[in-house]
């Protein structure tokens, strides 16, 4: 069913610049493509992007290389691409933080809708609700009511502040109802080894590092955080089946361009990012870590984004959440 968009969101997406044409498709690319990557290497981003690069080099015939510039809660990076020349050959790798960001800092240089062009959308990664399994609690009604007889004893630890587990943790307790102690931890790591530990009570985790924590009962899984189920989870209810209406904080896998990059080139490498996630080579190890590939059209892109960016800006509105940069 398609996702209705408010009117004032409808126009904000049409921002998306209409490209130039200059440039044909059969002469893009002729040198190597870069794609920016705004974290750390070693995270699943860096993984999942070394395969897709791997393979668009095949694809395409040209090299595609990473380059990182992390910091500022990936908006460094973000800027550099937006500020890039507009010829296809340095695109962003973006993920939900893209259009979390600007309802969490003031005064960006840059502008989600007016200095990017959607190139596509790769893959979505669900993550899982976990329990330390002391925790009484065995899924998410049985959480809401644990927590709502004993407000604020909950501790719920998130990757960092202004990260996608710190929106969905705060959706979730404004959604529920609830109040729980927010533990903002420097990445998944740290936040992992306290779970472990019972030092937290609560926090989510990719499907892929939930899974051995699960088999070795150090934690157990409440619900997933996406609108559907994982298929190497298909037994773990969505938060929103149990009664969380309209919740969904999946993460996502994107590649942007800078604005009025021509539409020959957005073309290519769209098309290029929906035959590589449709290589097996490439598909089967990365359905396998709990990761869904998609190679969406630049148009299909735009649509989710549009609806990605009504959503966060409703949860920071809610929750009243601001980051100075």
């Amino acid at each position: 069913m398609a996702t209705r968009i408010p009117a004032w969101l409808a126009c904000a997406a049409a921002a998306f610049p209409v490209l130039a044409q200059a440039q044909g498709a059969g002469s893009f690319p002729s040198k190597p493509v870069t794609l920016i990557i705004p974290f750390a290497p070693g995270g699943p981003v860096d993984i999942e992007g070394r395969r897709h690069a791997a393979k668009m080099t095949e694809v395409m015939g040209q090299t595609f290389l990473l380059d990182f510039k992390p910091g500022a809660g990936e908006t460094i990076g973000t800027t550099y691409v937006a500020r890039a020349p507009a010829d296809g050959y340095t695109l962003l790798v973006g993920s939900a933080s893209f259009t979390i960001n600007p309802f969490l800092y003031k005064d960006l240089p840059y502008d989600v809708l007016r200095d990017f062009a959607p190139v596509s959308l790769v893959s979505q990664r669900a993550s899982v609700l976990l329990a330390h399994p002391s925790l009484p609690a065995k899924n998410v009604p049985e959480l809401i009511a644990y927590a709502r007889a004993n407000p604020g004893k909950l501790n719920w630890g998130t990757t960092g502040v202004g990260s996608i587990s710190h929106l969905s943790g705060a959706w979730f307790q404004n959604a529920a109802g609830i109040k729980a102690t927010l533990v903002h931890y420097k990445g998944a790591g740290p936040a992992q080894i306290d779970l472990i530990a019972g030092r937290t009570d609560l926090g989510s985790l990719t499907v892929l590092a939930s899974l051995p924590l699960m088999k070795s009962g150090k934690a157990k899984a409440l619900g997933v955080l996406s609108n559907t189920r994982s298929k190497i989870l298909p037994d773990v209810p969505t938060i929103e089946e149990q009664g969380v209406a309209g919740y969904n904080a999946s993460s996502w896998f994107g590649v942007l361009a800078p604005a009025a990059t021509p539409v020959a080139a957005v073309n290519r490498l769209s098309e290029g990012f929906a035959k590589a996630v449709r290589s097996p080579d490439v598909a089967a190890p990365l359905e396998a870590e709990g990761i869904a590939l998609v190679g969406s059209t630049p148009a299909q892109f735009r649509q989710m984004l549009a609806g990605e960016t009504e959503r966060w800006h409703k949860v920071v509105q809610e929750n009243g959440l601001r980051l100075e940069e």
